[in-house]
């Protein structure tokens, strides 16, 4: 982010200017003054990486004139206007008008201050905003998918640059919603195998009875049920990318076929002998630190050595500040897409709000935060975090509260369509209606709702 602390000073009393400068570059601040209006305009612009600090009584052209001049120049520049005449239906009129603040003569220094370095805050932040903007208009290839700036994310798109073209094993850490299956279709989307397709299995979410035929396919009564032939993910990623998401969480003797189908590129259908070459690539994914877990036997190390050809680390969404605007931006252009809104104004004051909230649910929970942003829900789950944190009861009582407030969102905001509020909260429609029962939620409760605030 721009650091720049520059206040640009307009006053027609060279005294003033001289007392103000004086006081202000002590505080670190980098001055430049004029004494007229008409000369300091003119140096301005839409990229102008300062704040302006103006007197209201001079000659020729006024503060309120500069502030109006200055508001078809570029709205979001702050302008701070100063008037030792008590002026307060001036000081109303100009708020009105857009001023960032008015102060009164004598000026009081920390106010002055704390004001200027807020309003240079704000202009950073909306300076950065429409650099982000614009350098999302301009990305492609692999920067348009793995969004990003920090010294972390640019790491990863070299390496998936170079793990790509080598068509090599590999797995990717990180905690819950950092984005690994984005990572993972990068990879095979920038691998020789692009043509081929990318299959992706989520192994946790797949019970111990089912996830063999589920990976490796089944032949026509190879057990109770089986009334057909069934072709497996590995067989369905035959010349392409398999992703197992979650591996972790894989049964011991699935992973023991699975080393054979990497060792042998073979598979075998449950209920058969018949082996069937493959060619993949497997990319693995975990939260956990797979050779930990080897160590205490609840994974095999053998597959674990097998896999780990190359691995990548994608760090929290915490530890890298410097992609939340980035990864905002692009998820809330892609909701206003998805849900034919306009994008609303990103306001200085939300983006400060994004860069200090936490992320415990990494960019899933951005992505999630930019749709209702689109959707113009005004009670993010930020502020319920934040709200919720400091009331009373205990961390389970917490984020149960925090859960039905979602779930009411998503619901008010979709008027109780339940297809689109498990859209939206990023859940099937089955995990919502269990979840709606847990906390005994009507839908029709939210029809009603729309209704009458209609009326």
């Amino acid at each position: 982010m721009n650091n720049t602390n520059k206040v640009i000073i307009i006053d027609d009393d060279q005294a003033i200017i001289e007392a103000l400068t004086e006081m202000l570059e002590l505080e670190g601040f980098q001055i430049s003054s004029y004494l007229s209006a008409d000369k300091a305009i003119s140096t301005l612009n839409h990229q102008t990486a300062a704040v302006i600090l103006s007197d209201v009584r001079m000659p020729k052209m006024d503060g309120l004139s500069l502030l109006a001049r200055i508001q078809t120049l570029d709205s979001e520049l702050p302008v701070i206007l100063m008037s030792g005449h008590g002026d307060i239906p001036m000081a109303i009129e100009a708020m009105k008008e857009g001023a960032y603040d008015f102060l009164e003569k004598p000026l009081q220094p920390a106010l002055l201050i704390n004001q200027l370095q807020r309003a240079v805050e704000k202009r950073q932040l909306v300076l950065e905003n429409r650099k982000l903007k614009q350098n999302i208009a301009q990305q492609t290839g692999l920067e348009a998918l793995i969004i990003g700036e920090s010294a972390a994310i640019k790491s990863i798109r070299q390496h998936i640059s170079s793990l790509a073209q080598a068509n090599i094993d590999t797995i990717i850490y990180g905690e819950t919603g950092c984005g690994k299956d984005v990572v993972a279709r990068a990879l095979h989307q920038f691998s020789l195998r692009n043509k081929g397709r990318f299959i992706a299995i989520n192994c946790g979410g797949i019970s111990e009875s089912l996830i063999e035929s589920e990976l490796f396919g089944h032949e026509a009564g190879a057990f109770t049920g089986a009334n057909k032939r069934h072709i497996g993910k590995i067989e369905a990623a035959n010349g392409g990318t398999l992703f197992l998401d979650e591996i972790e969480t894989m049964p011991l003797p699935a992973q023991i076929k699975l080393l054979r189908v990497l060792q042998e590129r073979t598979i075998e259908r449950v209920g058969s002998t018949l082996p069937i070459p493959v060619e993949l690539t497997v990319i693995a994914a975990s939260k956990d630190n797979l050779a930990q877990l080897g160590e205490e036997g609840k994974f095999r190390k053998d597959l674990f050595y097998r896999l780990n050809v190359a691995s990548l680390t994608i760090p929290p969404l915490r530890d890298r500040p410097e992609d939340i605007l980035p990864l905002f931006h692009h998820y809330a252009h892609k909701a206003a897409e998805h849900f034919s809104r306009p994008l609303p104004l990103i306001t200085s004051a939300y983006l400060e709000y994004l860069i200090q909230h936490p992320w415990p649910g990494n960019v899933r929970e951005l992505k999630n935060a930019a749709d209702r942003f689109v959707l113009g829900i005004s009670e993010t789950s930020l502020a319920s975090i934040k709200r919720e944190d400091d009331s009373n009861g205990s961390y389970e009582e917490r984020m149960e509260q925090f859960e039905r407030h979602i779930i009411e969102e998503g619901l008010r905001v979709t008027n109780g369509q339940l297809n689109e509020a498990a859209e939206l909260l990023d859940m099937s429609r089955k995990t919502l209606y269990r979840k709606m029962k847990k906390h005994q939620l009507d839908k029709q409760h939210f029809k009603a709702f729309e209704d009458e605030g209609q009326e």
